[in-house]
């Protein structure tokens, strides 16, 4: 994908960021996503492309706008678009750490439709290829983790969603030795933070959104990381409902392991997240002396390269500053 076009991606991310920081800590998850949601979709709508959502907020009737489905842009250049306007709306509302914005684009038909359900996940970093599996046990995955990175077991740190369903889970990876780092909400971050050094993520493991498994997995392609996932219905109170209607439409086996070359199926692809509140991979949008500042990560499979990116808005009069 051309480098022109990442960048018009980056700006989106960026825009939606903007418009839910003005959110932070307002206790206001609702109003805060669909300030997001409402920047992105103008945002894409100034593209010179042909974008369509295949991860978005939801099928047509469930969502006015970033629907699956939706046409975006002005036209040119058919691009797969998954987003997800403000991952981690409770963390902006609170304004607890690792808020993003987040948008992954693809050539047209490459990115796999994933029903809205839930996933079970395993995410690592690049060293961990051919090591770790999700139909190995909690205790065998962090043994592999911690020989593969030269730790021992009690050094080895898995990220987990806090939620009552991973409660064996939980007692799993403890039973084996390994420290755990709850998160409560965000698990696109928590998987892909496993390759980015400095967050202290080994591994992740757990049951998410099927969606934001996509997503993930577009990040960890750039980065050579590792994503396998297995779809979820039995989790859903209206999973067989939703299982019909995958059955309609399946690009895979829904009972299968998905391999990052299912979900992603090109090496084109980019990934890229803004922060809204700050983080371990990137900072919040700040506002000082009429500029605001945001931060992203821009990850490219086609080069595999990941690109932390700094902008500063000035606006009409603001001052430059990179803080």
């Amino acid at each position: 994908m051309h480098p022109a076009r990442i960048m018009e991606i980056l700006t989106v991310a960026e825009q939606a960021a903007i418009a839910s920081a003005a959110w932070n800590g307002k206790g206001d998850k609702v109003a805060a996503d669909q300030a997001a949601t409402t920047a992105m979709r103008e945002a894409f709508n100034e593209i010179d492309f042909s974008g369509r959502i295949v991860i978005g907020e939801g099928e047509r009737d469930e969502a006015p706008m970033l629907y699956i489905g939706e046409e975006l842009g002005r036209g040119g250049e058919e691009i797969d678009i998954a987003v997800d306007p403000l991952e981690g709306t409770n963390l902006c509302a609170a304004n607890k750490p690792n808020a993003l914005t987040t948008v992954a684009v693809a050539p047209r038909g490459t990115l796999l439709y994933a029903p809205d359900t839930y996933m079970d996940k395993i995410a690592a970093g690049p060293a961990c290829t051919g090591v770790v599996g999700i139909d190995k046990a909690p205790a065998e995955n962090v043994a592999a983790v911690a020989r593969t990175l030269g730790k021992s077991v009690e050094d080895v740190v898995v990220c987990i969603l806090d939620r009552p369903r991973h409660q064996d889970l939980i007692a799993a990876v403890r039973a084996a030795g390994a420290r755990i780092r709850l998160i409560d909400d965000g698990d696109v971050f928590g998987a892909i933070a496993t390759a980015v050094p400095g967050t202290g993520i080994d591994l992740y493991l757990g049951s998410g959104g099927a969606p934001e498994g996509v997503l993930a997995c577009t990040g960890l392609k750039a980065i050579g990381g590792v994503f396998e996932g297995r779809l979820r219905f039995d989790l859903d109170e209206d999973g067989e409902e939703k299982r019909c209607r995958a059955e309609q439409t399946a690009e895979v086996d829904l009972d299968g392991v998905l391999t990052m070359d299912m979900l992603v199926r090109s090496d084109d692809a980019a990934f890229v997240a803004c922060g809204v509140t700050d983080g371990e991979m990137v900072s919040g949008v700040t506002r000082a002396d009429g500029s605001i500042v945001t931060e992203c990560v821009l990850m490219n499979a086609a080069d595999r390269t990941v690109r932390f990116v700094k902008t500063c808005h000035r606006g009409e009069t603001g001052a430059v500053r990179f803080r």
